[in-house]
Formats: C-alpha cells, sequence, structure tokens
C-alpha cells in the first residue's frame, strides 16, 4: 500500500498509462496543460510540482484552448496518445466545456479534470459555486455531462481507481472516445488514502482492431459487384486506423475512385489519379460530380456530416450506401449496409471478397481522371491569382507550396476551411489538419501547439483569419514560453467573410459581420503589433512574392513567427463547389433580397433525400 492524496494518485497513475497497437507501445498521456486556482492548486497543482518528468506540466492561457491543444494532439496521434487538462472550479472549469464539445463530435479523447465543490459541503457555498436549489451535489461540472463520453465525479478516495479505469476504457476504444471528464472536488484532492500499488504499475491498454463479421463481408462484396459506378468516400476513421496504404491498395485494386472529407483529407495524395479531392458543400467539382451519378458509396470512416452530403443533395436519390466504420452509430447512416470493423481489417478483407471482379467500367475511370485534370486547372488558375489585398486563394497556394512534403497545415473556422478542402493538395496523411466538426473559432493556433508537440518533426502552418485570431491569440504567448515552434499565417479580411457570404445569401445583408466602426470607418487595430506584442516574431507582405519570401524565412527561423497578410472580404477567387447547405431562409421577407433568397431555398430543398433504399 502507498500513501498519497487523490491528487497525487492521479498524476502518478496517469504517468503509467501506456497505449498499444500492432505491437508499438507509447505513453497515452504526453503530458497535462493546467492553468491554476482554488480547487485544484492544493490538490493536482502540488501532485504535478513534485511529479516526475513522465507527465510534464504545459501552462496554458485558456482553458478552452488548452482542450483545443489535447484534442489536435490526439488527431496527430492517431488517437493512440493525448494530453490531459486542469483546471480551477468555475469559470475554468466551464471554459473547458466549448472544447470538450469539438473533442467529442471529433471523436477524438481528450481527459478534462476540473476542480469542484466541497465535497463535504462544509464551507459552502464557495467561491464560484453554482447553488440549485434542487439538489446540493450540482455543479457547473454538471454542464460537461452532455459533451462527455464518460463523466464522474470523485466524491470519496475509494471512488477513485474504478473511475480512473472507467475513463482509460473509453479514452482508449476508438468505437467510442471523446471528451473525458472525471470532476474532482478540491477537499477530496487533497485527502489522503492508503493505495494498492497495483494501482500504480505499468498499465498498457490495446487498442483493439476489430474485424468484420464474415457474413458482412459477403453483403458488401455482393453489393459492391453489382456497381457500375461506385464511390468511396474517405473520412477521419481511415487516417485514424492508419489504413491509407490498404485503401490505396483496395482503390488500385478495383480502380475505384476516391473522394474525401475534411477529417479524411490526405488519405491519398494529391496527385494519385484515383485522387478526386473534396466532396460535398465544399468539394471539387470532380468529386461532387461523380457523386451525384454512383450508384454505390462506399464511405469509410465517415460520419457524413452534412457537409460531406451537402445537406443530403449531393447523392443521387437511387445511391446504395456501403458503410465501413468502426462504430455502429455512424455505419448505420443513409440506410447503409454496413461492416462495422477497424477501417484497415474491413479493407483488406474486402480486397480478398472482391477477389474475380474487374471494377467499373474503363470509361467510369477516365470520366473521373478528366473531371480532375479539369479541376486542377481551376485550382492552378486560383493559384496563380495576384492582386491587393492578396487574393485568398493565393495565400492558400504559397503556403501550400511553402508546406512541401513533411509540413501540416492546421485551420478551423470562417472561410478558409472551405477553401482549404477544396484547393490544397495534401502530401498524404497527417499533413491536413482542419477542425471541422466543430468548426470552432479560436481552435487554429492552440491546435497547431497540439500538432506541433505531437509531430515536432513536421513544420506547422497555422492559417487563422482576424476573427478567430481575435477570439483567442494569446496562445502565441504559450508557444513562445514552451519554445514551440509555429508558422502562423494570419490573415486579416476585417471581418467574418464567411458569415458575411452567408448572411448576403439568406437576405441578411452583412449585419454584424465587419470589423468596422459604427460610422463605417477603419478600426484603428494593428493585429500585426499585437502578435509581435505577443512575443512572436511578425512579418508583412504584401504581394504573393513577398509571401513565399516570408514562409521561405519562417520555415529556417527556429521561433514562432507570424506572417501578416490582407486580404479582400468580397473577393469571390475560389472555384465553386457546385454544390449546396441547407441553412434556412425567413419564409416571410421584408426586402427583394430575401424574398429571392427564400425563392432559391425553397428550390434547392426540392433535392434533399432521404436515403431510405433498405441495405442491399
Amino acid at each position: 500500500m502507498t500513501q498519497l492524496t487523490v491528487g497525487q494518485a492521479v498524476v502518478r497513475f496517469l504517468a503509467q498509462q501506456w497505449s498499444e497497437r500492432d505491437g508499438l507501445e507509447r505513453r497515452f498521456f504526453g503530458g497535462i496543460c493546467g492553468i491554476f486556482g482554488h480547487g485544484n492548486v492544493a490538490g493536482l497543482g502540488q501532485a504535478l510540482a513534485t511529479s516526475t518528468e513522465d507527465l510534464p506540466y504545459h501552462l496554458s492561457r485558456n482553458e478552452q484552448a488548452m482542450v483545443h491543444t489535447a484534442a489536435a494532439y490526439a488527431r496527430a496521434s492517431n488517437r493512440l496518445a493525448t494530453l490531459a487538462c486542469t483546471t480551477s472550479i468555475g469559470p475554468g472549469a466551464t471554459n473547458m466545456i466549448t472544447g470538450a464539445a469539438g473533442a467529442t463530435i471529433n471523436r477524438l479523447p481528450v481527459l478534462l479534470l476540473p476542480g469542484d465543490i466541497f465535497s463535504t459541503r462544509v464551507a459552502g457555498p464557495v467561491l464560484q459555486e453554482l447553488e440549485d436549489q434542487r439538489s446540493y451535489d450540482i455543479s457547473v461540472n454538471d454542464c460537461f455531462k452532455p459533451v462527455s463520453r464518460y463523466w464522474d465525479r470523485i466524491n470519496r478516495p475509494e471512488q477513485l481507481p474504478s473511475a480512473l479505469l472507467a475513463a482509460m476504457r473509453v479514452l482508449t476504444d476508438p468505437a467510442e472516445t471523446g471528451a473525458v471528464t472525471l470532476a474532482l472536488p478540491q477537499d477530496v484532492q487533497a485527502e489522503a488514502y492508503d493505495w494498492p500499488d497495483e494501482l500504480f504499475a505499468r498499465r498498457v491498454w490495446h487498442i483493439p482492431r476489430p474485424a468484420p463479421e464474415r457474413a458482412a463481408v459477403y453483403r458488401a462484396a455482393r453489393l459492391v459487384k453489382s456497381a457500375s459506378r461506385p464511390l468511396i468516400v474517405a473520412g477521419g476513421g481511415t487516417i485514424y486506423s492508419e489504413a491509407t496504404e490498404q485503401l490505396r491498395i483496395f482503390a488500385e485494386t478495383y480502380g475505384i475512385p476516391v473522394a474525401e472529407t475534411q477529417a479524411g483529407k490526405g488519405a491519398l495524395p494529391y496527385g494519385h489519379p484515383l485522387a478526386m479531392g473534396a466532396i460535398g458543400a465544399t468539394g471539387t467539382t470532380a468529386a461532387n460530380a461523380l457523386a451525384r451519378e454512383a450508384d454505390l458509396i462506399i464511405g469509410v470512416g465517415t460520419r457524413y456530416s452534412d457537409f460531406t452530403t451537402a445537406s443530403r443533395t449531393i447523392f443521387a436519390p437511387d445511391a446504395r450506401f456501403l458503410n465501413l466504420n468502426i462504430t455502429a452509430f455512424d455505419a448505420a447512416k443513409l440506410s447503409g449496409t454496413q461492416l462495422v470493423a477497424d477501417a484497415r481489417e474491413g479493407l483488406a478483407d474486402l480486397v480478398e471478397a472482391f477477389a474475380g471482379w474487374s471494377g467499373p467500367p474503363h470509361a467510369y475511370r477516365e470520366r473521373a481522371a478528366e473531371l480532375t485534370r479539369e479541376w486542377d486547372a481551376a485550382v492552378d488558375h486560383a493559384y496563380a491569382l495576384e492582386g491587393s489585398p492578396l487574393p485568398q486563394s493565393a495565400v492558400i497556394g504559397a503556403v501550400n507550396a511553402a508546406a512541401g512534403d513533411d509540413g501540416v497545415v492546421v485551420c478551423a473556422a470562417g472561410s478558409m476551411p472551405g477553401d482549404l478542402h477544396k484547393l490544397w493538395r495534401p502530401s498524404g496523411p497527417g499533413s491536413y489538419h482542419v477542425e471541422y466538426g466543430y468548426s470552432c473559432m479560436g481552435y487554429e493556433i492552440a491546435g497547431g501547439l497540439g500538432v506541433r508537440m505531437a509531430a515536432p518533426e513536421r513544420e506547422v502552418f497555422v492559417m487563422v483569419g482576424d476573427g478567430s485570431y481575435l477570439m483567442m491569440a494569446q496562445e502565441l504567448v504559450t508557444a513562445v514560453s514552451e519554445g514551440i515552434k509555429l508558422i502562423v499565417v494570419l490573415v486579416d479580411n476585417s471581418g467574418f467573410a464567411s458569415i458575411g457570404r452567408l448572411s448576403e445569401s439568406v437576405g441578411a445583408e452583412r449585419l454584424g459581420t465587419s470589423y468596422r466602426h459604427r460610422d463605417g470607418g477603419p478600426l484603428p487595430v494593428d493585429l500585426a503589433a499585437n502578435a509581435a506584442s505577443l512575443g512572436a516574431s511578425v512579418l508583412r507582405p504584401e504581394s504573393v512574392a513577398d509571401l513565399r519570401k516570408a514562409l521561405d524565412a519562417a520555415r529556417s527561423a527556429t521561433e514562432t513567427t507570424v506572417i501578416y497578410v490582407r486580404t479582400d472580404p468580397m473577393a469571390d477567387d475560389v472555384p465553386s463547389s457546385e454544390a449546396w447547405w441547407d441553412v434556412p431562409v425567413a419564409a416571410v421577407g421584408t426586402t427583394d433580397a430575401t424574398r429571392a433568397a427564400r425563392e432559391t431555398y425553397e428550390v434547392n430543398k426540392l433535392s434533399q433525400r432521404p436515403h431510405l433504399t433498405p441495405p442491399g
């Protein structure tokens, strides 16, 4: 038996957790991010102050940001590792809820350790306590329940071992993973207890690769062999399961084109003859044209978000779906034939099951190749644009070239994620990191930290708009203090360009989407100077040629560099996806623009499909 406080026990336990897949073991927790206050300073704070390097501590500047950092770390680690996050009670805890929602929506493991009110209640109501007249057993940490895959409150030391093991079970289960919250009352954190030594032994959690049911493989093979125009939609699960090589083999063996979701982008590298690029509302015209014609959609590790399906308008009414997913919940979507399995294992079994099938007709493959050539020409044109302010497409093109084979682009919200999904030419898995499940403003710089911490050998290019930058710029200080180099491309278009265009399209006249004085004049705000004040080196290119030089200089530098560029929020420099996204328009219009927008909306609604065809 070992006597430790609850806080000390938590830290010692986390330091001994490992994950294993395919015979490779690694520490599951790369460290713990935290901001201390009453509620965690005497418990976890004291424990971390005396811990070893097995669980390094990282000081963040914002509680939401550190959860984004943990989620990005997990994604860059293919969900085989993550970071833990600790906060004080009250606002420190609730600041993490947005990050928790993003992690759970994106199926990424993060462990949250918020402080909580006194379990004994002897000092209540304590500072920052939410008093609920219905029960004394409620605190603000109950808000984490709907955004956590596992939630528990440790009211007694005896409860800790089972809660820790349950937390690890969920974090390491690829079908169940997401945010896990263990609320730790501040008095319990500091309480001593005699722990069994086995709790602190090295523990390896085996990440499963469940194989598909044989009968399900047979059903899938029968369905695919009856198709003449199949299309693969590769999602994030393809990359997390490290199935990209198996995807390539499967696609090449049978000549099936591959489209990619936001999370799946890079599953096939740019230039592969079967890579159609992005699909859906922010997709390429090539992928979307094939999607409209396909008689079978083979979804691999995708959850079919509304952007992927273009709000259920992109696929033919009679299209059938074969869904390979480790989660039955996602495999059942769109009335699909379910193949519940690890993506790599499932694809390997499908290759064998289709033996003797010649794949789709040669003319279908030729059409796919021609559509890709046409899209490539459109991207080349967008990348080559010049102007002052700079076209956003040209900025993306310059960053794409600078990233090379070892770079990773990080983005999350605004107009850039859609433009990146269409335009970016990925070098392979892991080179494209855009958080678009939650599309959370403020993710970018914090997420870039997590990517660089998980993959220090790669150059990280954070692309962030001015709106998102102003929500969470302070993580530049974390990058500087931790010595974590980022290249941040700060794109200033004086407002919310994406929502501005959307606002205009629904008749809302861009209300509240510009950063300007009420009198219409520009604001006296210097974002580049702000970045410099936070410790970053700053460059201000004004032409595409200058931007390329600035990117080269940033790559050569050893410190975090912010490259500040201005773009035109009204420019329409990115080719259309020729797809739709369902955003309701006011049914009663007070202007001609609103009435026209409503008419267009009603026409597009007619193209939505229920996709209720029984599985084949």
